[in-house]
């Protein structure tokens, strides 16, 4: 497997916490294979950035290179509060692949959408990234997302994404791994944000499942 996936192994603080059907499932997303070494391929990674992902007024700009995307279909339900729960959910997404790609699991970005035991996973996710010298290429779908608000201040959030036009880019030479997708490039992710003081949904804790058949499409 050669695609991206963002792993928050950390379990779930109340099974009651993200209670939405999709996030349903017996296992949780392993890191075996996910970051192998890249395969044959001449694409050279991108020194210009891409416009900012994510440049409000009170939240990080952040950008990624050219040859990368992250493309939110359909990512707002009309709901004021839901909305802004999908905003900084789709933020710490960039964040985390931001990191990847520069190879440091440490950028603000990281820490302002992400805390506690999510925060401690992915900088880990990063850090094994760029210890076996890779980044990726590519456009990731996040699809399908679903909200479910716990009070004022915490919200379950699931949606899939379909990794089949992403692939791992070795971070020396820039070749790239085409290796074809298969169902593991559809994945289901189930997590928990909690609304800080400032306001900003952070990720708190989450799951992720490769090759969920309610992702495939």
């Amino acid at each position: 497997m050669n695609r991206r996936l963002l792993l928050i192994v950390a379990a779930l603080t109340s099974a009651a916490a993200l209670s939405l059907a999709a996030c349903s499932s017996d296992s949780k997303a392993k890191d075996s294979g996910k970051i192998a070494g890249a395969g044959s391929g001449d694409t050279k990674e991108s020194t210009s950035p891409s416009p900012s992902v994510s440049a409000s007024d009170d939240r990080p700009a952040i950008s990624l290179p050219r040859d990368v995307k992250d493309d939110f279909e359909n990512w707002k339900t009309g709901d004021a509060t839901k909305d802004a729960v999908l905003t900084d959910a789709s933020g710490a997404q960039n964040a985390m692949n931001a990191a990847i790609l520069k190879g440091d699991p440490n950028t603000s970005a990281m820490s302002f959408y992400y805390k506690d035991e999510a925060l401690v996973s992915t900088v880990k996710w990063v850090q094994k990234w760029k210890d076996a010298e890779l980044s990726f290429t590519g456009t990731t779908s996040y699809f399908n997302p679903k909200v479910e608000l716990f009070g004022k201040n915490a919200a379950g959030v699931v949606f899939c994404s379909d990794e089949t036009k992403a692939f791992n880019k070795n971070r020396k030479t820039g070749k790239v791994d085409h290796t074809a997708p298969g169902k593991d490039a559809f994945v289901l992710y189930n997590m928990r944000l909690e609304k800080n003081a400032q306001g900003v949904w952070q990720t708190t804790v989450g799951t992720s499942v490769r090759g969920s058949q309610s992702c495939m499409r």
